[in-house]
């Protein structure tokens, strides 16, 4: 019974989205049990407290480009979207173009940069956060940049990572920018700090 409901669950998010979710399905016949477990870790990713949106979608959209060559990250582009994010917003965090992007979102696209990487500027980051946001919005940020993850990750572990798809905005395909090879998420982080 558990695995019909999952099933036509995943059913209706596919059509919804235009999304392949058949890792899924695939998880679902091995064990409803294992898909109950999966469906509720990634509920982290609904918590969000203290952040704006935008900050919100550009750890997301961010961390998920890191593990995704398209599918999901044309979805979580697209939920974005929903969600009334600007276009251009969604545009500069896909790009990478720090200089389009409003400071909030500057800040949370060079703290994820920073995180995936394991580079030490991310403290730098978090400490702006913690003074900018407070604890919870770290705690945001930290629970969107690992479910974001989470999809793509179990996507391929379950042989279903090879399809790539192009990256739409507003209906016009936006050409990802490359994995960076420089560290472009490192600048001064004072230039972050809230002025009082």
């Amino acid at each position: 019974m558990l695995g019909w409901l999952f099933r036509r669950t995943v059913s209706a998010f596919e059509r919804h989205w235009d999304y392949d979710a058949s890792y899924l399905r695939d998880i679902i016949d091995a064990s409803p049990h294992a898909a109950w477990r999966f469906f509720n870790a990634a509920r982290l990713g609904t918590y969000s407290r203290d952040v704006p949106i935008e900050a919100l979608i550009a750890a997301g959209i961010t961390a998920v480009r890191s593990e995704d060559c398209g599918p999901c990250t044309q979805l979580a582009t697209a939920m974005a979207e929903r969600r009334g994010v600007p276009p251009g917003i969604l545009r500069a965090i896909l790009t990478d173009d720090v200089a389009a992007m409003p400071d909030d979102v500057a800040l949370a696209w060079r703290f994820t940069k920073a995180v995936l990487a394991h580079d030490p500027a991310a403290d730098d980051y978090r400490a702006v956060i913690l003074e900018r946001w407070g604890s919870r919005a770290v705690v945001s940020l930290a629970f969107a940049i690992t479910t974001a993850r989470i999809y793509p990750t179990v996507k391929y572990a379950m042989g279903h990572g090879k399809a790539c798809r192009r990256v739409v905005v507003g209906g016009a395909p936006v050409p990802i920018a490359p994995e960076l090879t420089s560290r472009p998420w490192v600048v001064d982080p004072v230039r972050f700090v809230t002025k009082r």
